[in-house]
């Protein structure tokens, strides 16, 4: 009997798990997650469930009574330290081993320290798994705290989101410009700019944190000169892939860990989702590595779909969503393509009710919908295609979308 191992705790290895048992009934799998809670999503921990209002059903992807009931067996709070792919065994930090025939390495990422002096006082926290969101929503919820927020992409805006709805007083301290401006440009920076600052929350961009004060707990934070006293400090500085099981497996390793569309490792039998996996994408011939959540969901649907002797290819365009207080946006495309595109805006962008949409020479490449709905599809539509557009139609309201995939 085949013996499916997952190595991994989040979405790509839940999906993993679920997809092989959906094309293998009879498989032995077996999950071993590090963290000693159940297999979980991320996007709540800095909405919904940090702000108390999602409790951990919204996070928790399955219960345990249905991994037992489909016959997973999972094994949390254990640490697989090493992979002998020679002899298809992974080590665990308790001493012991486990064998396989197929491995799949979901073992994503942790979220990078803060690199500068004061890092280690209380009062300073990450926000990357279920304890961290608890600790600090126990802190945000009661309200009336300083909270400085630094680093202004996804998770560090969506934190300052969430803090200042619950009565914070809410600092942001980013060093580009404007917020998100890696991932969507300035001047869609500057929406999520005019948004926090519409809601009370000061956003200082271009500046560099020089270290963090206080003796035992956090008092302040001085970043380009000045200082910003704070009760709490929520670090959102990115993360750190975890490829040390990917490295002693020896897999080849590029940006994460490079896979075929298959999801394939450089390893026989080892396959890699999630954070770490830089997929070949069929589009891009490239490979494309992805932190969303929707890539976890469909890389690990495709590995375990392939680990169970059933092989597809991941083609998804990268997905992506947020809500920060009364906007809702979704966005899909490429990013290596947007890098430098052309911004064509449909709608209006000062309500912040409007569709972005990068272009490159003609053709569409990534599209961005902010409290507009049921458009994705068609933006999605407009990427694959590859069709040329007419760039005065892309931005008139009033030519439908579907239209412009004709050509």
């Amino acid at each position: 009997m085949s013996h499916i191992v997952i190595v991994g705790g989040g979405q790509a290895a839940g999906a993993a798990a679920e997809t092989a048992r959906e094309q293998d009934s009879d498989a032995e799998i077996t999950v071993v997650a590090r963290e000693p809670h159940g297999l979980y999503q991320r996007p709540p921990l800095s909405k919904g469930y940090l702000a108390g209002s999602d409790g951990p059903g919204a996070v928790r992807l399955h219960d345990a009574d249905w991994y037992a009931d489909q016959g997973i067996a999972v094994r949390t709070g254990l640490a697989a330290t090493e992979v002998d792919a020679g002899a298809r065994r992974v080590g665990l930090a308790d001493g012991t081993a486990i064998t396989y025939t197929q491995l799949l390495l979901a073992t994503g990422a942790t979220a990078r320290a803060l690199p500068v002096p004061g890092s280690g006082l209380e009062g300073v926290h990450t926000l990357r798994t279920i304890d961290d969101a608890d600790a600090l929503g126990q802190t945000l919820r009661a309200g009336g705290k300083r909270v400085v927020v630094i680093g202004s992409g996804w998770i560090g805006m969506e934190a300052a989101a969430t803090a200042r709805q619950l009565g914070n007083d809410v600092t942001v301290l980013g060093r580009a410009a404007q917020p998100l401006e890696a991932a969507l440009g300035a001047r869609m920076g500057q929406v999520f700019a005019r948004l926090h600052a519409d809601h009370g929350v000061t956003v200082r961009g271009g500046v560099a944190v020089e270290r963090v004060e206080g003796s035992s707990s956090v008092t302040g934070v001085v970043a380009g000169g000045e200082r910003v006293d704070a009760d709490v400090v929520i670090a959102g500085v990115g993360a750190e892939l975890d490829l040390g099981l990917a490295r002693t497996a020896g897999a080849r390793i590029g940006d994460g860990v490079l896979v075929d569309a298959a999801m394939r490792t450089s390893v026989p039998d080892v396959w890699a989702a999630g954070d770490i996996a830089a997929a070949y994408h069929p589009m891009l011939q490239r490979h494309l590595r992805s932190e969303h959540w929707a890539t976890a969901l469909a890389g690990g649907g495709v590995a375990g779909a392939g680990m169970a002797g059933a092989p597809g290819r991941l083609a998804d365009i990268p997905f992506f969503f947020s809500d920060q207080f009364d906007l809702g946006m979704e966005l899909s495309g490429f990013a290596p393509l947007m890098d430098g595109a052309r911004l064509v805006v449909r709608g209006d962008e000062h309500a912040r009710e409007f569709i972005a949409f990068w272009v490159d020479g003609d053709r569409v490449v990534g599209g961005m919908n902010i409290n507009v709905w049921d458009v994705q599809d068609d933006i999605q539509s407009l990427i694959r295609s590859g069709v040329r557009v007419d760039v005065a139609a892309l931005a008139d309201p009033d030519v439908a979308l579907s239209d412009l995939t004709q050509g």
